[in-house]
């Protein structure tokens, strides 16, 4: 997301005192707050709290103060915490994302907010003209949004949201009106974005990958010819120190590159960056899977979405698996070959239920290892390699922990029955969301917060892990209200 415009520096909003979790008795490891009976009462109520005050009436932002649209994957994240308080409203967050999709069948990263003003964000929806720049590729001529995509996690977060109450989405026909949208998604992933021919899909624009300024992409970006300074305003120097910035210029390049891709048309294949990542593709094959499933239920087969699935399971390890590395990389489809940075992305396939046995074995090895220190000097997973000459504990994607990855690193060990790293992650999410006041992320060594507080993903994917500790607890209610009294929902 392109929320390197718009980071704070690392410390609470609104001038609130942080006390850093105290150290545990491992070097490094940020002691874990207890989590039982009144505490976790507490933290469930005040994670409710930061989803209500981030809800617009049809959608939530990820923070008012600093992202005051509705961005795609957050929204997803959202709607699966969402689900635990009211599945109508983690419903109406998913079709009023859906509603904005173009006819060629992108889903686009912001739906932008028409009372909030111009200037409260950049880029704007003036930047990227979407009903009249997007027009040959279907861009909505009621609602203005960006250009370009996120990860697709959207259709695991509708599979997830029906099971929360079977019953309200039967009668709502939530599976019926999602479905055809996500098999255009799909579609448009796996046909339009098919850039290097391998059955991957590609992201044309780091901010399509989610982890805006990864070292993964500086190779890649190092090629793109920076927007002229003054062609561009930084929103993001008023939030924090310059520092904890990309450069001028980097970000110059991200102005680039999206402007480029504008300028065409939103048409794919003719730009200068084009890398295969592995969290996106592990994404889409995961949601392919969650389609199978939506199939089914609607009383269609889902044999050839799971054969699909496998089959881009066999091509990610094709493509992106490094043995030498002992995890997956991106793949830079206009410099060829593999980069050799180590992000949190290339741990995400352990998502895939499908991997080969020593894949799987490696990369749970990788993240308990050295570069990433998981329970031995991290207690999230950072988002870059620890050892990385440009690891940075508290600059965006190039070092901090961030919680969705972390929620979805636990979803991938449990899945492969890796259960005592799962548990810890399970416990951690919680317990520094809550000690960090649902920050943005933190800093992987000490629990720092860092970025926006009153996060909505953070608050979301907390009350999910809290949920899983505890046991359903959702209301199977059609009224929205945030209800926890009942039961109701699952994990699968």
């Amino acid at each position: 997301m392109d929320r390197t415009s718009q980071l704070t520096a690392c410390a609470p909003e609104r001038g609130t005192a942080y006390d850093p979790p105290a150290p545990s008795g491992r070097p490094g490891l940020p002691g874990l707050p207890g989590l039982s009976g009144p505490a976790e009462a507490s933290l469930r109520a005040r994670a409710a709290r930061v989803l209500a005050a981030n809800w617009t009436g049809s959608s939530t932002v990820p923070s008012r103060s600093l992202y005051p649209h509705q961005w795609s994957w957050d929204s997803a994240f959202v709607a699966v915490g969402l689900r635990h308080l009211s599945p109508l409203r983690a419903q109406t967050e998913l079709e009023t994302l859906l509603a904005a999709q173009w006819g060629d069948g992108r889903v686009p990263h912001i739906v932008f907010n028409p009372s909030v003003p111009l200037d409260a964000y950049f880029p704007s929806p003036d930047f990227w003209r979407s009903s009249t720049a997007g027009r040959a590729a279907g861009a909505p001529r009621t609602v203005q949004t960006s250009g370009i995509v996120q990860p697709p996690v959207h259709a695991l977060a509708v599979w997830l949201v029906h099971r929360a109450d079977p019953v309200l989405s039967r009668a709502r026909g939530f599976l019926a009106r999602a479905y055809p949208r996500l098999a255009a998604w799909h579609r448009y992933l796996l046909h339009r974005r098919d850039l290097g021919g391998g059955g991957l899909a590609s992201v044309v624009h780091p901010w399509e990958q989610g982890m805006d300024n990864s070292p993964c992409w500086d190779l890649p970006l190092s090629r793109i010819p920076p927007a002229p300074d003054g062609s561009f305003r930084r929103a993001d120097l008023g939030h924090g120190a310059a520092e904890d910035r990309p450069t001028d210029l980097d970000y110059g390049r991200y102005v680039r590159l999206a402007a480029d891709y504008r300028d065409a048309g939103y048409a794919d294949g003719g730009g200068d960056f084009a890398v295969e990542d592995p969290a996106f593709n592990a994404l889409l094959i995961a949601s392919e899977r969650a389609l199978a499933r939506i199939a089914e239920e609607l009383g269609a087969p889902g044999t050839a979405r799971r054969a699909r699935a496998a089959r881009l399971t066999a091509a990610l390890v094709e493509r992106l698996w490094e043995p030498a590395s002992g995890m997956f990389l991106c793949r830079d489809l206009r410099g060829g070959g593999l980069l050799p940075e180590r992000g949190v992305s290339g741990l995400v396939p352990l998502l895939l239920p499908e991997l080969p046995g020593d894949v799987v074995g490696a990369l749970v090895r990788t993240l308990r290892g050295p570069h990433f220190g998981l329970g031995r000097s991290t207690a999230l997973v950072p988002s870059y390699d620890l050892l990385g000459e440009a690891f940075d504990p508290h600059r965006y994607w190039r070092g901090p922990a961030w919680f969705n990855t972390s929620w979805l690193l636990e979803r991938g060990l449990r899945t492969h029955g890796e259960r005592e790293p799962a548990d810890a992650l399970r416990a951690a999410v919680p317990a520094l969301a809550g000690a960090s006041g649902f920050a943005e992320y933190v800093d992987p060594y000490t629990g720092e917060a860092c970025g926006a507080t009153g996060f909505s993903w953070t608050a979301a994917l907390a009350l999910d892990l809290l949920h899983a500790r505890r046991g359903p607890t959702v209301s199977r209610t059609a009224t929205g209200a945030f209800d926890t009294s009942d039961k109701g929902g699952d994990r699968r």
